[in-house]
């Protein structure tokens, strides 16, 4: 019976290989490796301005952590407007990176800055989906606006 028992956990292993070897939605960061120096990953804008970045997120570290996700050293998350000006810029000392989902979150400080720097915000927490460049900052966030950051409105 152990003799079977061992079969079967091997046989489930190799279902388990095979199954991650050909799931769909599979990213290339989970290809064993067991570390990784000057992380980055690129989005790009969808197929009538496919050529133009979207996000950059990258890191000093990526640390493999099980079911696609890693952590990285040393953030710094970067989005582009459709003509290729910087939006925003974003570092945070570590963040948690979810491949499956392009999620990052973190449960520590983060600073964020507008392209052109006039706008500043500090927090603690957040979550960003890179789906829809959603960025949340969850708690005590403080905001600096710099004179003339936004225009005036009036007629």
């Amino acid at each position: 019976m152990n003799a079977k028992a061992n079969i079967t956990r091997a046989s489930l292993a190799a279902g388990a290989v095979l199954l991650f070897a050909v799931a769909p939605g599979v990213r290339a960061q989970q290809n064993g490796v067991q570390h990784a120096n000057d992380f980055t990953s690129t989005e790009y804008y969808g197929p009538t301005n496919h050529q133009q970045v979207k996000s950059i997120l990258s890191g000093a570290e990526a640390l493999p952590q099980p079911g696609g996700l890693l952590i990285i050293k040393q953030l710094k998350l970067r989005t582009f407007y459709p003509d290729g000006k910087p939006e925003i810029i974003v570092t945070a000392p570590e963040c948690l990176y979810d491949t499956m989902s392009g999620t990052a979150s973190s449960a520590g400080p983060l600073h964020l800055q507008t392209g052109d720097g006039k706008i500043r915000v500090e927090g603690e927490g957040f979550l960003w989906r890179q789906t829809n460049s959603w960025l949340t900052i969850s708690n005590n966030q403080r905001t600096v606006i710099e004179n003339g950051a936004i225009m005036n409105t009036k007629p």
